[in-house]
């Protein structure tokens, strides 16, 4: 229900352009946004019978009070709602996550001899600045890339040329040696000039440069210069080979795509410049839920323009912006130029755009996994496993079973380990079902779980530490319904495991079974102790069907070759090795058949005859 003071608020509000402010009774900042016509915008909030979303409905439902600032024009008003956003960070607003703090690399022009070097700091000191980076890991790593190819110092010491001694990195080709007086300011300027080009995306430019000074060496006879010229050449043609995946397109522009998962999205830049992606960055957006995507790119695009020191003249966008018109006139001031906003629908730039989305998705899967495995989120998880099925402590070693065929036919089984909620690689184990005939999953199931707990120690039998299978699961995870769990359960009674733990998974409506219990554990599905389950059970799945894959290969090629006289073990790797299949051999000529190792041209012609 609206405040009293709301009501009347809103009969104060004049039709000007401006910047309005929601708050609760405490008087904390909950949104601000911005509007043409402040009157029109801030009164669709409170309108009777507005359908709006059911984030602006807790916002309408929180509000208490409302402020607001006039302004001139909607240029005015846009920069004002970011620094508000930026100083209040209000949880109703889409925000760009740590964007006080954004990281640059700065090159110090104002100094004498200018270094290269981290800072969060943009400032109007003649410096030159490229970002903003998404973390200082980005520009540390950029860093160590330019050091490899360009010998800038990386010291912050008073420069005399009077030094006795040089440091390390001189004597390492890192550094041209300024503090020895190996070089001059002009000479050191030159250096700087090229790591500003190529931080630009301007290779090319100093290639031919380096070049015409090699040869200039080489015909002075000083081939230690040259070779080491020759080295950095090499070392940006291996930049520029990396960043081909831009050459479906040409000129200076950023690329920006999302990929939305509730009150998060994770954003991507690819920044191109003469036709080449010369780098790419990975945000996070918070406060995303219930938003439509119009009002995510919008946010997104005000918040990080709004400390980038360099804009292009083109922005290639997935989606469209709110005040498209405003926001272009606000980019040119800061530029100094004309920038078009695009939202391409074919063509080059739109398969391009999609690039950048699919990295957007696979970000924002990493930074799910990283959320997941966080310890504080393992341990939730665990906790919530160990309540939800039962369990007598909370788990510490879970293992995932799942079996793998065709009909029966190479069938092969899976264990893989999870401790503290994290894989095991080293403890996988693989089993060849070598008792069951046709396509039975649940005997499957059982001879594995039979062969497994059969080595371990289960009445007390005194082992070696190095002997993995003894130590005994404090739950087993089972891929299925409530058949595959009862099949298991009988397996593991026969030979004297039954206490331990078992729950069967069911994919299709991910299902929880656990024995003596007849409906199934339903668990939220943004439940920790679900999504564990989901990875270990997935885990397992992965497992069998990649050796399942194996021993098909292998079946298939052993098959076809088995029943030609001749060839034995040694011949059929030789042939493998050189054609890779079953196929390749059969479509290779008999001449290049009888040039394997160990072939002759009657075994080639034998080998297609039979094949």
């Amino acid at each position: 229900m609206t405040s009293s003071l709301i009501t009347e608020q809103l009969k104060q509000l004049p039709a000007s352009p401006g910047v309005y402010l929601m708050k609760d009774a405490a008087g904390n900042i909950l949104y601000v946004g911005k509007a043409a016509d402040l009157s029109q915008r801030v009164r669709s909030y409170f309108s009777p019978g507005q359908n709006l979303p059911y984030k602006l409905k807790q916002l309408v439902t929180k509000a208490h009070e409302i402020d607001f600032y006039v302004t001139n024009l909607d240029q005015e008003a846009l920069i004002l709602e970011l620094n508000l956003i930026k100083q209040h960070h209000p949880p109703y607003n889409v925000r760009l996550k740590d964007d006080k703090t954004f990281p640059y690399l700065k090159v110090s022009l104002n100094e004498e001899w200018p270094r290269v070097y981290f800072t969060r700091r943009l400032e109007e000191d003649g410096g030159r600045y490229f970002g903003p980076f998404a973390s200082a890991g980005s520009v540390r790593q950029t860093l160590k890339a330019l050091k490899k190819i360009f010998p800038f110092r990386s010291c912050s010491k008073a420069i005399t040329g009077t030094d006795s001694r040089a440091c390390l990195e001189f004597h390492m080709n890192q550094c041209v040696g300024p503090c020895i007086g190996a070089v001059n300011r002009e000479e050191y300027g030159e250096v700087i000039r090229q790591v500003i080009l190529f931080l630009e995306g301007k290779q090319e430019v100093v290639i031919r440069e380096l070049e015409k000074r090699m040869q200039q060496a080489a015909k002075a006879l000083e081939f230690e210069k040259a070779a080491l010229i020759r080295d950095q050449v090499e070392a940006i043609n291996r930049v520029i080979e990396g960043q081909r995946i831009a050459d479906v397109t040409s000129g200076e522009q950023d690329v920006v795509a999302f990929a939305q998962n509730k009150n998060q999205a994770c954003v991507q830049v690819f920044f191109i410049r003469g036709g080449r992606l010369i780098g790419r960055e990975s945000f996070v957006l918070q406060g995303t839920r219930s938003e439509e995507p119009i009002h995510i790119m919008s946010s997104f695009v005000k918040q990080f323009y709004s400390s980038a020191p360099y804009i292009p003249p083109l922005l290639l966008l997935q989606y469209p912006v709110d005040d498209q018109a405003a926001i272009e006139e606000w980019l040119e001031g800061k530029r100094v130029g004309r920038v078009r906003i695009q939202v391409p629908l074919r063509g080059n730039k739109k398969r391009l755009v999609n690039i950048v989305a699919n990295n957007a998705t696979l970000g924002l899967q990493q930074m799910k996994l990283r959320q997941l495995s966080a310890p504080s989120a393992l341990k939730a998880a665990l906790e919530e496993i160990e309540k939800e099925l039962r369990l007598p402590h909370t788990p510490s070693r879970l293992e995932g079973y799942d079996i793998s065929n065709i009909q029966g036919k190479g069938a092969v089984g899976s264990m893989v380990v999870f401790d503290q909620g994290r894989p095991k690689p080293s403890l996988y184990r693989r089993f060849r079902i070598k008792t069951v005939e046709g396509a039975d999953d649940y005997a499957m199931l059982q001879e594995v779980l039979r062969r497994r707990f059969k080595r371990s120690s289960l009445e007390g039998k005194e082992t070696s530490k190095a002997d993995t299978w003894s130590v005994l699961p404090d739950l087993v995870l089972i891929d299925g319904g409530k058949g595959q769990l009862n099949a298991s359960l009988a397996a593991m009674k026969e030979i004297s495991a039954g206490e331990v733990p078992i729950a069967s998974l069911a994919k299709e409506n991910e299902e929880v079974f656990i024995p003596h219990r007849k409906e199934p554990v339903v668990l939220p599905a943004t439940s920790p102790g679900l999504q564990l389950l989901q990875r270990l059970r997935d885990e397992a799945h992965r497992f069998a069907i990649g050796y399942h894959r194996k021993v098909r290969h292998k079946q298939t090629f052993d098959s076809s070759l088995d029943t030609i006289p001749g060839i034995g073990p040694k011949r059929k790797r030789a042939l493998l090795r050189q054609f890779g299949s079953v196929r390749g051999i059969r479509e290779a000529s008999i001449e290049e058949l009888s040039s394997a190792k160990g072939m002759s041209t009657k075994l080639a012609t034998k080998i297609k005859e039979l094949l």
